[in-house]
């Protein structure tokens, strides 16, 4: 459990319920995560973080009962599903994805200009 005056970041948050959902065999309900996650979160924060993450396009939910049990959604299954979605949804902000690319192109290692160049099939 966190001390009382430490506040955790968002992300390190949102990423710890998704590490929950991501090992888990079906959709879990907020009380399931949180004791996953060791009970020192409220269930308050933990469906604040799950509604945030269901706000993102990042899990699914649906109706157990009178709440919601919650599951990855299908393009973030794991973990690097999550890294090439937000990767994707920065490039759509910008007008000139062109360029974009070329400076996310000309900022990769050797190695991952190379892993790029076999997955193009360049």
């Amino acid at each position: 459990m966190a001390d009382a005056g430490h506040r955790r970041n968002p992300g390190e948050l949102e990423s710890g319920v998704l590490s929950v959902l991501w090992s888990a065999t079906g959709p879990l309900t907020p009380g399931e995560i949180q004791h996953a996650l060791g009970g020192g979160l409220a269930r308050t924060t933990v469906n604040t973080i799950l509604s945030r993450l269901h706000e993102k396009g990042v899990v699914e939910r649906t109706r157990n009962g009178r709440a919601f049990a919650y599951a990855p959604a299908r393009e973030v299954a794991d973990a690097p599903g999550l890294v090439a979605r937000r990767m994707r949804s920065e490039l759509e902000k910008e007008q000139d994805r062109e360029a974009v690319l070329a400076r996310f192109v000309s900022g990769l290692s050797d190695e991952d200009e190379e892993h790029l160049r076999r997955l193009l099939g360049t």
